[in-house]
């Protein structure tokens, strides 16, 4: 077994309008998303879930997580393999289907990555090491729904 690490959030709810939960529309979805030393992060609901558009959601946090995840550890690769990435951005996408009730999960993710390489010399290793990068994403292997990614790799 190989080495454990730990991880600790705090989600406090700060959308109680005043009488709790006593209906599924007599509170609010607010909450903060608290780390030890971090700027906490204002968080709700999705809007079509009676929450705040102009805060995170759950949903968006899990892409953010896969496409972090995927990036990070895609440049670990080119680092160690020689390839000089000098820009990285995903626009990544999810999709999550409801079922009846009120349950759901999400049936896919697509990463989008765009990459900018130093050299026409690294292109094909770079799309490469994508496929590594998704072998070895600590998020992606955790998830059971399809991780794909379709990456765009140019010289610049």
């Amino acid at each position: 077994m190989g080495r454990k690490h730990s991880y600790r959030t705090t989600v406090r709810w700060t959308g109680n309008t005043g009488s709790g939960t006593s209906g599924y529309r007599d509170y609010g979805r607010s909450h903060d998303v608290i780390g030890d030393g971090k700027p906490t992060l204002r968080a709700s609901a999705d809007p079509a879930f009676l929450g705040d558009a102009e805060c995170w959601n759950p949903e968006e946090f899990l892409l953010a997580s896969l496409s972090q995840c995927h990036m990070l550890t895609y440049l670990s690769v080119c680092a160690r393999d020689g390839v000089r990435v000098t820009a990285y951005e995903d626009v990544a996408t999810g999709v999550m289907e409801e079922a009846a009730g009120h349950s759901g999960r999400f049936t896919e993710v697509v990463l989008n990555p765009v990459v900018t390489v130093a050299d026409a010399a690294m292109v094909e290793r770079a799309r490469a090491a994508h496929r590594d990068a998704h072998e070895a994403c600590f998020i992606a292997n955790s998830v059971n729904f399809p991780v794909l990614h379709q990456p765009t790799v140019r010289v610049g």
